[in-house]
């Protein structure tokens, strides 16, 4: 298989279709049913999405209607995501852990005529939001729902949408397929709201096309390309893994397995031996901070060897490698770096980390444990991924690496990244306005700020809207100053802010693990809300900032801080799915707090 195989394909739904012909009775689809791994392959998967199309359309879903999916990461996910294209109509993924009000958002913006969910519990919130949505006049049950009385709505089960004869369908499906363009509208992503209400945006199958293209160039000719194997964890509504967990591997002819959640992820890594796998850098800060502790505990020598390890990782990330680390760089690769790998298989060619700035602290890390990590650049609105580190150009952890193929990147004279090229959207839905602010004379406004290195790699500094400007006029990257903090044992998540302030501030949610032990070592009862009152708790993470301040200038160092009432999360809508803190909601609910951290 070659990479002119997927280069020029007309549609996601044709270059599936010339995989799934290829590989036949292959493995395909993966997911743990009953304690056991079970497949689908390439082919049963063909005549699902063809039967799937064919019903579709049979129930009067017509050329460009919308879809909405609401499911968790699972075989019927990718099956019903082409079957939706296959059927001319536009695919709407849908977080698992939207409420009611979020769906109800994205089923009226998208003015969907149907969706697909997965499981009566999903439903739950789902429902609410169908009953209420004017253009819904289809609820498909994956699994089996309870049907609720409605006058608009009619509800149909999965199995039965699956029968039918598998070569009418085919052919049906075959001959809409050759018809639609790289051009054509393939999905609306709604973005996870940072900042505010989630817009659609247009990612057509050309923007992904792109996207496949440009990444497996860098899997094949900087790692090799084989019979790979991808874990699929981050959720499929995200453009991330939508494109790189899904669509990559389909061009590549890979195995997707499907994680079981996050609390059974290292075994699932274990299990499946993994050769690929798209991460978020707070996945990485979790397993840095896990493996440390366990090499810790492990007595003398395996914490030297760790401490030789990092330091001739941050000579070789600073371009200071040195001859005389040869002799223990090989002493490290029989004695630990092995045992490292064999935590994620054993087989791992790369991690690839995006969705959020990676700290190039966490990337040298993993680096001088053995593990390769590409940190991938990007946005939702631009298919979504922009540009990739390069083992060939050379691995910097303070870069996201060159443009992919396919991609031109230019720096405004703000210092806000530009890019133009196929992968960019084709606009947000039903919003002219925002569209405007993003596309101008054919270029793509990031929102982010950055430049490129002497060998072209990008190096982003923060994002243009999330930037503090203090009252003296300074600039200052939350992120920077975030990302330091939560990399101390003491410190789990943490905001910062002061824009329009005459110094920085903190809202930190102290480590639970660490509590503990300072907990148990000091003879308190582990309760995070009583231990923040008491002052040598304080006094603790006091010290972990102020270890952060050394490393800061005067106008980012953080003055004060206060704890938040709990951790961010999802749940609380401080979070947003692909685990990036939303600045806003967090703001909003703690502003007395911060606000009080300015006075006396």
């Amino acid at each position: 298989m070659q990479l002119s195989d997927f280069a020029g394909y007309p549609n996601l739904v044709a270059m599936f279709l010339d995989r799934a012909h290829e590989r036949g009775d292959a493995p395909f689809l993966w997911a743990k049913q009953g304690g056991r791994w079970q497949s689908i392959s390439w082919r049963e998967a063909a005549d699902q999405m063809c039967l799937l199309a064919q019903s579709l359309r049979a129930l009067g879903l017509n050329q460009g209607d919308r879809v909405a999916l609401v499911s968790e990461n699972r075989p019927e996910w990718c099956i019903a995501d082409l079957a939706i294209m296959a059927a001319g109509l536009v695919t709407v993924p849908t977080y698992t852990t939207n409420t009611e009000r979020d769906h109800l958002h994205i089923l009226e913006n998208s003015g969907a005529r149907a969706v697909i969910v997965s499981t009566p519990k999903l439903a739950q919130a789902v429902m609410g939001a169908a009953l209420r949505a004017p253009e819904l006049a289809h609820v498909i049950g994956i699994e089996p729902l309870r049907r609720m009385q409605s006058g608009t709505i009619s509800f149909h089960d999965w199995p039965a949408l699956l029968k039918g004869d598998i070569a009418s369908a085919r052919l049906e499906t075959e001959a809409r397929v050759a018809g639609i363009g790289r051009a054509d509208l393939a999905c609306l992503i709604y973005t996870s709201g940072t900042g505010g209400t989630p817009r659609g945006v247009r990612q057509h199958h050309g923007a992904i096309l792109c996207n496949v293209d440009g990444a497996g160039t860098i899997l094949a000719d900087d790692l090799g390309w084989g019979d790979e194997v991808f874990l699929s964890f981050l959720p499929l509504s995200h453009a991330y893994e939508h494109t790189g967990g899904q669509y990559l591997p389909i061009g590549m002819g890979a195995q997707i397995y499907y994680s079981e959640g996050l609390e059974k992820l290292a075994s699932n890594i274990e299990e499946t031996r993994p050769t690929m796998m798209v991460v978020v850098p707070r996945l990485f800060e979790v397993l840095r901070a896990r493996i440390i502790k366990q090499i810790e505990k492990q007595g003398r020598l395996p914490n030297y060897l760790m401490g030789r390890a990092l330091a001739i990782g941050a000579r070789q990330a600073a371009g200071r490698g040195r001859l005389i680390d040869k002799p223990i760089d090989l002493l490290l690769e029989r004695l630990l770096r092995p045992k490292i790998r064999a935590r994620f298989g054993g087989r791992v060619k790369a991690m690839v980390a995006g969705g959020a700035p990676l700290n190039p602290e966490v990337g040298v890390f993993f680096q001088a444990m053995g593990i390769t990590v590409l940190q991938g650049y990007g946005q939702t609105e631009a298919g979504p991924v922009i540009s990739c580190n390069r083992p060939a150009v050379g691995l910097a952890m303070d870069t996201v690496g060159p443009p992919m193929k396919g991609v031109e990147v230019k720096i405004a004279e703000d210092g806000e990244i530009l890019v133009r090229g196929e992968l960019v959207m084709h606009g947000y839905w039903r919003n002219e306005a925002e569209t405007a602010r993003a596309l101008q004379k054919g270029w793509l406004h990031t929102g982010d700020i950055g430049h490129l290195d002497a060998k072209g790699r990008i190096k982003i500094t923060d994002r243009k809207k999330d930037m503090i400007v203090n009252d003296k006029g300074d600039n200052v990257s939350p992120q920077k100053i975030e990302g330091m903090l939560t990399l101390q044992p003491e410190i789990a998540q943490a905001m910062v802010t002061g824009d329009k302030r005459p110094y920085i501030v903190a809202l930190i949610v102290p480590d639970a693990e660490w509590a503990l032990e300072w907990a148990r070592r000091e003879g308190e009862k582990f309760d995070m809300r009583a231990l923040q009152d008491l002052p040598a708790f304080r006094g603790a993470v006091r010290a972990a900032v102020d270890r952060v301040n050394r490393d800061l200038s005067v106008t980012e160092k953080v003055r004060q801080f206060a704890f938040a009432d709990e951790a961010f999360t999802i749940d609380n809508e401080e979070m947003t799915p692909s685990m990036k803190i939303r600045r806003h909601k967090i703001k909003e609910r703690y502003a007395a707090r911060t606000d009080a951290l300015y006075k006396g």
